[in-house]
């Protein structure tokens, strides 16, 4: 039996109930291995439940039945406290909608993680600063992001998710709301800080060009994942 990868998933079950009481079923049994620093991207229709398994893998909500296991630690054994922290210390989120903190400058707002985390007290600007020149948008740092393009958006979202150091990058869409060249700049930008970083990335696009470009790429249908099997066409 092969070794279990670095996130493990298995027999993975979600449901909700809508607004007229049925009950939905999104994830039937959903099984995933993905090694350290691979890249793979997840297709599929809307509301399929591809934004669902994303947020159970980080630990943003809790399956009704299954497994998810990163680095050997089983998810369904944490605490709130400890779901929290795993959150904050292994994950990166990167959104279709940025969700910053509109009040607060782009240095802050890629600042506020790290404050989470180690508190205000901390000298963290330098290294904040750091995390804005690397995805591109240092001279920006005291503009709100009201005053930012989307694409600058979009690249402080991601300096802000990888602000305290996260193994893994969960991407919900990021290129979505995106002109084509300034969405083509932000997925190159990904898969840099995968080559240079090592991160584990875990991308959920409509665009079949951009899943393509990930190591392997899986569609979820019926509640289950599938494999993409490339053929000698799109070779």
């Amino acid at each position: 039996m092969a070794e279990p990868g670095f996130i493990h998933i298995e027999d993975l079950h979600k449901q909700y109930v809508n607004g007229q009481g049925h009950v939905l079923h999104i994830l039937r049994g959903v099984n995933l291995d993905v090694r350290r620093a691979e890249t793979v991207s997840i297709m599929g229709a809307s509301g399929v439940g591809k934004s669902t398994l994303l947020h159970l893998i980080g630990a943003l909500d809790q399956p009704d039945r299954g497994s998810i296991v990163v680095d050997g630690t089983a998810l369904g054994t944490m605490d709130q406290e400890a779901g929290a922290r795993f959150r904050n210390e292994t994950i990166g989120f990167v959104f279709q909608f940025h969700h910053l903190l509109m009040d607060f400058t782009a240095l802050e707002n890629v600042m506020m993680p790290m404050w989470i985390r180690a508190g205000r007290a901390k000298p963290l600007e330098a290294q904040a600063m750091a995390l804005l020149e690397e995805v591109g948008v240092a001279e920006r740092a005291t503009h709100r992001p009201a005053a930012l393009s989307g694409g600058e958006q979009q690249r402080l979202a991601i300096a802000r998710a990888l602000a305290n150091g996260p193994q893994i990058l969960l991407a919900d869409e990021p290129t979505g709301n995106l002109d084509e060249e300034t969405g083509q700049r932000v997925y190159e930008l990904l898969l840099r800080l995968n080559r240079e970083r090592g991160l584990t990335m875990l991308l959920v696009t409509h665009n079949p060009r951009l899943a393509a470009g990930m190591a392997r790429q899986f569609v979820l249908e019926h509640g289950t994942l599938q494999p993409v099997v490339a053929t000698a066409a799109d070779a």
